[in-house]
């Protein structure tokens, strides 16, 4: 995003509007400090206020990279060019009833790095892929945005000019065995010490017939609390994969 200084009248209207307070006043004109946007746009569609002489506008970069990724992984009315997805991760993940990506046997989960107030850097992204694959266990997610950002899957590392972006947040997604899960947690919770943004730790598990969670007890003996929420689509009919 950016200021019209010829219109801005420095008001400070938009300031607070900013999530992670990008915006500053610099001789009485509002001012965007363009390492700490995140193209979220959020100042520029604000239902409450409006820009009192439509000081602020987008970029004319902002959907070309490097500068697109803050705004596809931002901006939650941006469609991921690859995915044609909206948001941080992939539908996937939310509608496994459906699609049936984690089979029986199998645990999925996602990492959800950043939050608004604080994003994440693609920096931060990484020690955590680089941590997984360290393991042998991670597959990432193919229709997952951030994947194609990768320059090796492999070993979890993004292109350099991705390292350089900053954004509302991004979701790690993958899928292991159930015996891999101890493994892979405690990894998790290893490399945590080492970022420096919040992340939410979600695991996706298929139930048993009588409704119980069957990594439930495995869970329990690692030390980990959860809550057991759920995002399910009903009457949305059979998985579409085999189990």
């Amino acid at each position: 995003m950016l200021i019209k200084a010829e219109n801005c009248i420095g008001c400070g209207m938009c300031i607070p509007f900013c999530p992670v307070g990008a915006i500053k006043l610099k001789d009485k004109k509002a001012h965007i400090e363009l390492d700490e946007c995140l193209e979220c746009g959020t100042c520029g569609r604000s239902f409450i206020v409006e820009c009192p002489k439509k000081a602020i506008e987008e970029s004319p970069n902002v959907y070309k990279r490097p500068r697109s990724i803050r705004k596809f992984f931002s901006d939650p009315m941006a469609y991921h060019p690859e995915t044609k997805v909206p948001g941080r991760g992939t539908e996937e993940v939310k509608t496994n009833d459906v699609t049936g990506r984690v089979k029986k046997g199998e645990v999925g989960i996602a990492i959800e790095m950043g939050r608004p107030c604080l994003g994440t850097s693609f920096v931060d992204v990484e020690k955590v892929t680089k941590a997984l694959t360290n393991i042998g266990v991670v597959k990432f997610e193919k229709d997952n945005p951030l994947t194609f950002l990768m320059k090796d899957p492999q070993k979890g590392l993004f292109f350099d000019e991705v390292k350089e972006a900053k954004v509302v947040s991004a979701i790690i997604e993958f899928t292991i065995p159930v015996s891999q899960m101890e493994k892979t947690l405690k990894t998790v919770k290893e490399v945590s010490k080492e970022i420096s943004t919040v992340f939410s730790l979600d695991l996706i598990s298929r139930l048993e017939p009588d409704g119980t969670i069957p990594v439930e007890p495995e869970l329990k003996r690692l030390g980990f609390d959860y809550r057991p929420n759920a995002k399910i689509n009903l009457g949305m009919g059979k998985p579409l994969k085999e189990e």
